[in-house]
């Protein structure tokens, strides 16, 4: 599988699943846009040690060429000179992904709206939805100019999950359910330039995040499973990067246009598998954990 000669731009791609997608796009030999707040000696609010610059070093040290942009996607004319930059520097944009998130320090769990901090809930909102209306506007024009490109969003939850599944508060179930309807009306406007559009969503991800509130690493996220024994159906960032990269490599791929997507139903059709060789599938398996009245959100640092 190759996507050497593609140009992608990945929003959001500092950490978490943002960080997967654009080093598994790098690792089939795109050149790879990276986004995001938290740069060397400028990081943002999460005053965390990730950086977008880290994220082109992995992107370019598999193959790829990354290059980190810091944009503020919530700033029209920062993402305006950002597609105008893609524009003059490499002529066209095959694959875009809309990753942006930054709700991980605003949401509070298992409230109703009356007692939540409704400054966090709205600001939540316009990190969620806002940014990325905010980029298709001035992105997708570039992508239509070409047949064949890819607009994923990325989200928590498939639709048929969070169909019947109430999502931690209003706030957050709504930013969530909001980027999936956001991707089938895209998918509907796009359909005639010969242009793909589908929602995704990672299972339980073991981001740089998650790790850390679970006070283990990659090399030993198992021992979770002592406190959490439904972390063993947790995935790396890579593995929905590899669904990303398995979408964007399918001639094929407008047959999902509109379409709800997991990481774990894709490696099923695709047959890639995560860095340790598994297959987790935790989409699958939720209902059944929350049906045993055990803890079931899955909801992760993205």
């Amino acid at each position: 599988m190759t996507l050497r000669g593609k140009v992608a731009l990945v929003a959001g791609a500092t950490r978490g699943a943002g960080r997967g997608i654009a080093v598994e796009l790098g690792a089939t030999g795109a050149t790879v846009y990276v986004t995001g707040r938290s740069t060397r000696g400028h990081p943002s609010e999460y005053a965390r040690p990730e950086t977008i610059e880290e994220t082109a070093e992995l992107v370019s040290a598999l193959g790829g060429k990354g290059i980190a942009v810091q944009v503020d996607h919530l700033i029209s004319d920062d993402v305006r000179k950002l597609v105008d930059r893609i524009r003059a520097e490499q002529g066209r944009l095959d694959i875009l992904v809309n990753d942006i998130w930054g709700g991980e320090k605003l949401f509070e769990w298992n409230k109703p709206v009356w007692q939540h901090n409704l400054e966090n809930g709205l600001r939540m909102l316009r990190l969620a939805i806002d940014t990325h209306l905010i980029t298709v506007h001035h992105a997708l024009p570039l992508l239509i100019e070409r047949p064949g490109g890819l607009l994923v969003e990325v989200t928590d939850g498939t639709a048929e999950y969070n169909a019947d599944h109430y999502r931690l508060s209003p706030f957050y179930d709504l930013a969530k359910v909001s980027v999936t309807r956001m991707a089938w009306a895209h998918a509907q406007d796009l359909a005639p330039h010969r242009a793909t559009s589908i929602s995704l969503t990672p299972g339980w991800l073991r981001s740089e995040m998650m790790l850390e509130a679970f006070g283990v690493t990659e090399d030993n996220w198992r021992d979770a499973t002592a406190k959490a024994p439904h972390f063993a159906i947790s995935e790396t960032p890579r593995f929905v990067g590899r669904a990303v990269a398995a979408l964007a490599a399918d001639p094929d791929r407008s047959r999902w246009n509109g379409q709800s997507l997991s990481s774990g139903g894709l490696a099923q059709v695709y047959g890639f598998t995560d860095l340790d060789g598994s297959r987790p599938d935790a989409w699958r398996y939720v209902p059944e954990v929350q049906d045993a009245g055990k803890p079931a959100d899955v909801t992760g640092y993205r």
